[in-house]
């Protein structure tokens, strides 16, 4: 090839990079008719006080889906999210109750627990087979018996260190905020920029070939499980510093949401590429959603249906064959392909 040609090619492949993906303009699309929507229909979910009380609930979610992202990108599923982000919460409110000095060493030691939970699923579904429900659902059952075990159902208030490091806001942005942009920056540079995480990807995509290649599938789908419990953890301290009196039980909410994110962010649920920052935007979506659907004043069952529309929602955009569906509905024969 010629350098002319070479120069006329480059701008052109920077042209398809610069394209967003399908997930991204999804959610960005999605992001911006909710907005419109809830200034016609609901003004004080758009409020500035709103919006500020809703952005470090939104941190936490976008977290959690870093990690079911890095799981569902190896076409597994975390269901123990509940479990290990309740854990952190006990762990970090009731060894540090009242004490600004215990926080750290409470907070090591709940990193510690989830590390554990995720290097307990990778042993389970990387090195045995097992499938991934059924192996974090029995671990989530192991991490709710450590909740119950170290706060006996009982909830205690936060320290007010973790209130400031969590809670409070930095040049108007709430800190939570701050951690979740850097979480994602870090997660997305390692997954796409490094060989490793290409690796990662490959594996994801296609196990067979990247096993043909010389790569130890195992170790890596094994891995992204302990990789998840990491942002769980962060996820959770994180939760444990913005509630004032959080309960045993705050992780539940986030299964459910951490799966949408994901799934409404584009990534498949078969494995492979993974888009981080479109599940991250995704978080924000179903956070804000959640805001309007309580602005409107319906119930805690509606807002549980809301979610999983939103889910069918994105399994449905990113899973249906929708051109095969439009032909078979107007009994049109398809198209024989070009030979």
């Amino acid at each position: 090839m010629t350098a002319v040609a070479e120069q006329e090619t480059a701008p052109e492949r920077r042209r398809v990079r610069a394209v967003p993906s399908r997930g991204m303009s999804t959610v960005l699309i999605a992001l911006l008719a909710l907005a419109v929507l809830g200034y016609l229909t609901a003004p004080s979910s758009m409020k500035q006080g709103a919006l500020l009380s809703m952005l470090p609930f939104a941190a936490v979610l976008a977290i959690a889906a870093l990690g079911q992202t890095l799981v569902v990108m190896q076409g597994g599923i975390d269901l123990s999210v509940a479990g290990t982000m309740s854990l952190v919460v006990v762990i970090i409110t009731h060894e540090a109750y009242g004490d600004n000095g215990k926080v750290l060493p409470a907070a090591l030691l709940a990193l510690a627990a989830a590390v554990a939970a995720g290097l307990l699923n990778g042993l389970l579904i990387g090195r045995f087979g097992l499938n991934a429900i059924v192996a974090t659902l029995g671990t989530n059952a192991l991490l709710y018996a450590g909740v119950l075990g170290v706060s006996g159902g009982t909830p205690r208030e936060t320290t007010d260190l973790m209130a400031r490091l969590a809670g409070n806001s930095t040049l108007g942005v709430p800190n939570a905020v701050w951690f979740a942009l850097v979480a994602v920056a870090l997660v997305t540079v390692v997954v796409k920029r490094t060989a490793a995480g290409r690796r990662f990807e490959a594996v994801g995509a296609n196990p067979f070939a990247a096993f043909t290649t010389g790569l130890r599938i195992q170790r890596f789908q094994a891995g992204a499980y302990v990789w998840a419990t990491v942002m769980y953890w962060l996820a959770g301290a994180l939760l444990a510093g913005i509630i004032n009196k959080p309960t045993a039980y705050e992780g539940d909410s986030y299964v459910l949401a951490s799966v949408a994110a994901v799934v409404l962010g584009g990534t498949s649920l078969l494995g492979g590429r993974g888009n981080l920052v479109a599940s991250a935007l995704a978080a924000l979506f179903l956070t804000q959603l959640q805001q309007y659907v309580l602005a409107l004043g319906v119930t805690f069952a509606v807002q549980t249906l809301v979610q999983a529309a939103a889910l069918t929602i994105g399994v449905a955009l990113y899973t249906v064959n929708w051109s095969r569906l439009r032909t078979r509905l107007s009994g049109r024969a398809p198209r024989p392909a070009p030979a």
